[in-house]
């Protein structure tokens, strides 16, 4: 199950995590953040256990969205041990995401 992040839990759950963190920055408007959503998911079950993958609702969560200045969504961060590690803007494919995970597990 893909985890919610927030405003309110993303230093504890992100930023203080030892490991790696997939966020997938989106809103309930954005059409492209629909079709990656289901990718999301897959790769959250998939990876269960190795990896936090979840997502931040850029509407609900004006904060941290400032704080690592998303323009255009969707928007996937993928954060190791506090630090941005890899950036991806717009919708891509399961291939991809997947490769970016492996990279840096």
């Amino acid at each position: 199950m893909a985890v919610e992040f927030t405003d309110a839990n993303f230093k504890e759950t992100v930023l203080d995590n030892e490991g790696l963190s997939v966020i997938d920055f989106w809103a309930e408007w954005c059409g492209p953040c629909r079709m990656i959503s289901p990718i999301v998911q897959e790769l959250a079950e998939h990876y269960d256990g190795k990896v936090q993958i979840g997502k931040l609702n850029v509407d609900d969560n004006p904060e941290v969205s400032m704080q690592y200045g998303i323009r255009s969504i969707p928007t996937i961060l993928f954060i190791k041990n506090g630090e941005v590690v890899h950036k991806h803007v717009g919708a891509t494919t399961k291939q991809v995401l997947e490769a970016k995970i492996e990279e840096n597990l």
